[in-house]
């Protein structure tokens, strides 16, 4: 961890500390926990308080309209409502005496990431895939696809990070032939899921999340109350399909089993989901973000493979050989999805 990512986690504990306290509290909790630590997204817990440092190249504009989409009414029950004022990005605080925890010597510079709080939520439990709300996520897509745009939104950045994370391997590992498999899967794209030009004006004014994956649900209050979604970054308008482009991409790589994939499906379309058709082969649809999302996963494989100087494990050479096969199927879904 670099001076300044130690800093940024340091100045989020303090701040997240100070405010899940009461003035003159005594202190008997845990120290700060890391939750997160990626130049996109730090994530810092204490106590029922999670601070965010986000990217230190975010739209203010654009993060402060999607942090007030998680604020408005319309989305009660569908997304984790902020802490921060909606339109207000935090700095890290300045250290002051009461906690009994060490705490930085001089006052912290303020970050240079925009910051918002949250209250803590117990997230999917990974040891138990069994237990896996892939019926209850789909509801609360559905619901959210189908709640109209409250005010004026950021488009959905989904295509652009998948961009991003193509762009991101390239640099990672120039000239090596192990990304040709993937390019040749984005070259297959229309234009619009490569984040070039905008999305089909049919398919474009819905309300998105943009990176839906497990990793998005919490359940709260914590530990039991109803799952909710998280991490409004990446929410805008935009094509729903592609907030099922991720599922649908492991259900077609063979990483999702085919019972929680129709779980899921059979959820959504039971919600009303308007990603899809309430009935038939919901393919023609999902085809497009389902590839773009293989190839975002396996672009994000080879980049980590390469930091970490190690070959891809077998889930991830799945979806670089899943980039493979999906360069050579016929353009016809992708013509069809981009009309």
């Amino acid at each position: 961890m670099t001076t300044t990512q130690t800093s940024v986690v340091q100045d989020l504990g303090t701040l997240a500390h100070r405010l899940s306290h009461s003035a003159g509290a005594r202190c008997v909790c845990e120290p700060p926990q890391v939750l997160a630590d990626r130049p996109d997204g730090t994530v810092v817990r204490s106590g029922a308080i999670v601070a965010k440092a986000h990217a230190a190249d975010s739209d203010h504009e654009a993060l402060a309209a999607r942090i007030a989409l998680a604020a408005a009414p319309q989305l009660t029950g569908i997304l984790l409502p902020p802490l921060t004022a909606p339109g207000r990005s935090l700095t890290a605080p300045e250290p002051s005496g009461g906690p009994q925890h060490p705490e930085p010597s001089e006052p912290p510079a303020p970050a240079p990431r925009p910051v918002t709080l949250w209250p803590l939520g117990a997230p999917v439990d990974p040891t138990d895939p069994e237990a896996a709300p892939w019926a209850e996520a789909a509801v609360l897509l559905a619901r959210l696809h189908r709640t109209e745009p409250p005010f004026r939104l950021p488009a959905m950045r989904g295509p652009a990070k998948a961009a991003r994370a193509v762009a991101r391997m390239r640099a990672a590992l120039p000239g090596d032939p192990a990304v040709l498999p993937v390019l040749a899967g984005w070259r297959a794209l229309p234009a619009w899921a490569r984040g070039e030009v905008p999305a089909p004006a049919r398919r474009s004014g819905f309300l998105c999340h943009g990176d839906l994956h497990l990793g998005q649900l919490v359940r709260h209050p914590a530990p039991d109350g109803p799952w909710l979604l998280i991490d409004v970054d990446d929410a805008g308008t935009g094509d729903p399909a592609w907030d099922l482009g991720r599922p649908a991409a492991w259900y077609a790589s063979g990483l999702l089993a085919p019972e929680d994939w129709f779980a899921f499906l059979d959820a959504y379309r039971s919600a009303g989901g308007p990603a899809v058709p309430a009935d038939g082969d919901p393919w023609p649809e999902l085809d497009v973000p389902a590839r773009a999302l293989t190839v975002q996963t396996a672009a994000l494989a080879l980049a980590k493979c390469a930091a970490e100087q190690r070959r891809p494990d077998e889930h991830e050479q799945l979806m670089i050989e899943s980039c493979a096969r999906i360069a050579t199927l016929p353009p016809e879904l992708a013509a069809d999805h981009a009309s």
